[in-house]
């Protein structure tokens, strides 16, 4: 599924079970709180916190599941194609940055 196609499937389930989408400032806090929890996530079990017991379970993966669920919300009701800036942001990464990272000495 591609970014367009998922923004319509988040759209298509908030019209049949999210009933409307929250405002966009409940929806940038909502998305602070998402961030909040991969970072709690990353920062015990790859960082040089102790993971506690009740930590041990998160699902990695649902948690960011969870950040792109809230962006693509945002997307939608701000009228943005997350599609075209995705790939437009892509291609000027690409011509800007195309050497930088190669010449990085610190990534050598």
């Amino acid at each position: 599924m591609n970014i367009q196609d998922s923004q319509k499937a988040v759209d298509n389930w908030i019209k049949e079970h999210g009933v409307r989408y929250f405002n966009e400032l409940t929806n940038m806090a909502q998305l602070t709180e998402e961030v909040g929890e991969v970072a709690r996530i990353i920062a015990r079990r790859y960082g040089e916190q102790s993971e506690k017991e009740s930590d041990k379970a998160k699902d990695l993966g649902e948690e960011l599941a969870d950040v792109v669920f809230v962006v693509l919300c945002l997307a939608n009701q701000t009228g943005i194609n997350l599609q075209e800036a995705f790939d437009k942001k892509l291609d000027l990464k690409s011509q800007r940055d195309k050497d930088r990272h190669k010449n990085n000495k610190k990534l050598k």
